[in-house]
């Protein structure tokens, strides 16, 4: 029924936005409304359910022992699973946490659960982009080896905020620092300890929202245009998949992927998006459910057997575009953002780190 009236109302208000407004507006309420449709269907818990069927069991039944994997936003939800579930299977996991109790009630349970302790602890605030280069180099002074990368930390901030950088926080934490956290600098920092170990590879969690933006390399701090958390959220996502997209090509020694997790119920989502989680609460995805495509690219062969660089959902290859959408972006408009994010890391960059 509300696919219906969901429905209905994009077929006139897209019709008078045509009338009124053009093409363009139309386009892009039409690329909205399909986004939602769309995971009206499949992201849920049902869609979940459904694509579920046709997961091989084998592809997660082994152990990990040996294998070293880091997961940023690992103290709740999405990333508290991918951690637990990798302990369990005998990894060594790199806990990167914002909140130090928080961090360290989640070793505490996962140590208790899976019996395995080697799991670590490690404090850094991924928005503060020049902590992040710091955290970084010490990291790969005291550790040898680093397998698997999982960029799962984000934030959904509703107000324009600066970092003590001077960053917008949803750049700075999802783009240059992975929502609250870091992708840009904690990956490129990370990549020669990564290329030096069996089987690399990094995996960033991204959502269904970057569908309805096209990249826009000229303003990647939100200081022209008007300021929507929802839409700015959805713009870091899509440049975290043309990162990805990037990185695939420029270091082939190591196996990249970008996710979608589906429409999850996490504390981030009750938050920023109090309406939408109220009106899908029942049918949003366990923190489980999110977390297991991601598990699947971190340990299975299946998933590096596919090219690097692809968009995941429910542990299969999916478009990084909506049909007919205009959100194809230029092979000039991607060096130009990959530039500025050089220019922007550099100027944060710690004095005597050369990474």
């Amino acid at each position: 029924v509300q696919l219906t009236h969901v429905t209905r109302n994009i077929t006139s208000t897209a019709s008078h936005s045509l009338e009124q407004n053009g093409g363009s507006c139309a386009m892009s309420l039409y690329r909205n409304i399909v986004w939602f449709i769309k995971g009206m269907r499949e992201y849920t818990r049902a869609g979940h359910e459904a694509a579920s069927k046709n997961f091989m069991d084998k592809d997660l039944d082994m152990s990990v022992v040996g294998r070293s994997f880091m997961i940023t936003g690992a103290n709740s939800s999405i990333g508290k699973a991918v951690a637990m579930a990798i302990a369990k299977k005998g990894g060594t996991v790199h806990l990167v946490c914002r909140n130090k109790e928080r961090a360290e009630a989640t070793r505490e349970e996962i140590v208790r659960e899976s019996g395995n302790t080697e799991i670590y602890v490690h404090l850094l605030d991924l928005s503060e982009t020049r902590r992040v280069w710091e955290f970084a180099e010490a990291f790969k002074k005291e550790y040898t080896s680093l397998n698997v990368l999982i960029n799962n930390a984000g934030c959904m901030v509703n107000q324009r905020e600066l970092t003590s950088d001077g960053l917008e926080k949803n750049f700075a934490t999802n783009t240059l620092g992975k929502a609250c956290y870091s992708v840009y600098v904690l990956t490129k920092c990370l990549i020669p300890l990564l290329e030096k170990c069996k089987d690399p590879r990094v995996i960033t969690v991204s959502s269904g929202g970057m569908l309805v933006q096209k990249l826009n390399p000229t303003d990647l701090q939100t200081e022209r245009t008007a300021f929507d958390g929802t839409m700015v959220y959805a713009q870091n996502k899509r440049q975290q998949v043309v990162m990805t997209e990037v990185w695939a090509k420029a270091h082939p020694k190591i196996h990249f992927s970008v996710m979608h997790p589906g429409w999850a119920d996490t504390p981030a989502v009750a938050t920023a998006m109090p309406q939408f989680h109220q009106m899908m609460r029942d049918r949003l995805r366990t923190a489980a459910q999110g977390a297991d495509t991601v598990i699947w690219l971190a340990v299975s062969k299946t998933a590096v057997e596919t090219a690097s660089g692809l968009f995941f959902q429910d542990r299969k290859v999916v478009p990084t575009h909506l049909p007919l959408a205009w959100t194809h972006s230029s092979q000039e408009d991607v060096q130009v953002f990959i530039g500025q994010l050089k220019t922007l890391a550099l100027t944060v960059r710690p004095s005597g780190v050369f990474s």
